[in-house]
């Protein structure tokens, strides 16, 4: 993948099916956290609200990543439990439906977490 420096680069460099994909989960972000805006850092789309990072996804060949993971109640634990890889990371399947609503949470898990930092 070539170095891209907007978000709608980075989306353009897939296939049309992932493309469609990181579009749905770019606005699910983008409607939990309405006040955020977009950039590219560690080469991949990073939502930020005012300066502050708030989180970072990225496609791969097989799945696409978020990241951090923010801490939840028990019941948001157990929904990311399958879609746990390693302390910080969030890895949805590309060949399974995507779990936007958890996405949405994540998102609004994160950017509570920033307004108390």
């Amino acid at each position: 993948m070539s170095e891209t420096s907007t978000v709608d680069e980075y989306i353009a460099d897939f296939p049309e099916a992932v493309q469609q994909i990181l579009r749905q989960v770019r606005a699910t972000i983008r409607a939990a956290l309405p006040d955020c805006t977009e950039t590219i850092s560690y080469q991949i789309p990073t939502m930020q609200v005012g300066t502050h990072p708030v989180m970072y996804f990225a496609g791969w060949k097989k799945h696409i990543s978020m990241y951090p993971v923010p801490e939840g109640d028990a019941a948001y634990e157990q929904a990311i439990a399958p879609y746990r890889s390693g302390r910080g990371t969030l890895k949805f399947a590309l060949d399974k439906p995507i779990p936007y609503d958890l996405i949405g949470r994540t998102a609004t898990l994160l950017t509570e977490r920033s307004a108390r930092h």
